[in-house]
């Protein structure tokens, strides 16, 4: 069967786009917490730099209205050139059309605000025109409402985009714990964005395994006095 949709996500086959990850678009997003969504995102952005996977930074009306790109986005990539555009459709750009061509990889991750227009527009445009794969990332997007953001993602999710989830690309990127050149890196970017299981990590670490905090374990501890009666 030749679906190209069967080949997993590798750190060799795919890049990122970031689309308008800035306050004022932040500011309109209903339909998950912000707080999770930014959490996310950065995650993402994270999982990205420990596997190299070439990554392009595209923002909107940055200094008339949106803002700037996060901080925590931009430290993870602080030499990258952030592609300012006019256009709520990302593919509109030549210079994001040259970037994602010059990364000579069909498949695309999308992470982006909001998931209703910027997300959507930029994902049927580069199936059509560019004959891309499109990865649409759920939990790293955000729309207007959860119904704008839920049927956004219906819509693309007919025309053919595959949607993900932000730790189900960083553990496809890893595919086996075997690889060791990237283990630590997951294991710090899991322990500092995927809440439950990153908190499960630290204590089989620590109480599990014995090893040390991860700030180090220099807090002193004073042992229980028992109450008096």
């Amino acid at each position: 069967m030749n679906n190209a949709k069967l080949e997993v996500l590798t750190p060799q086959n795919s890049q990122l786009i970031i689309i308008d990850h800035q306050p004022q678009m932040a500011f309109g997003v209903q339909s998950i917490d912000r707080q999770t969504l930014k959490n996310n995102v950065v995650g993402l952005a994270k999982a990205a730099k420990a596997f190299g996977i070439p990554t392009t930074i595209t923002t909107v009306e940055t200094e008339s209205f949106s803002g700037k790109t996060y901080p925590e986005i931009l430290d993870v990539f602080p030499d990258h050139q952030i592609l300012e555009r006019t256009s709520m459709n990302s593919w509109d750009d030549q210079k994001v059309r040259d970037a994602l061509a010059a990364n000579g990889r069909k498949k695309i991750i999308v992470a982006g605000l909001w998931t209703e227009v910027c997300n959507t527009t930029f994902a049927l445009c580069a199936m059509l025109e560019g004959d891309y794969e499109i990865y649409m990332v759920a939990d790293a997007s955000g729309g207007t409402t959860k119904e704008a953001h839920d049927f956004a993602m219906q819509r693309m999710v007919q025309a053919g985009v595959v949607p993900v989830t932000w730790q189900q690309v960083l553990l496809e990127w890893q595919r086996d714990w075997a690889h060791r050149d990237t283990y630590d890196a997951v294991m710090k970017i899991v322990t500092e964005h995927s809440g439950a299981y990153g908190i499960g990590v630290d204590y089989a670490y620590t109480m599990v395994h014995k090893a040390a905090a991860r700030n180090g374990g220099h807090n002193e501890v004073l042992a229980p006095v028992p109450a008096t009666r």
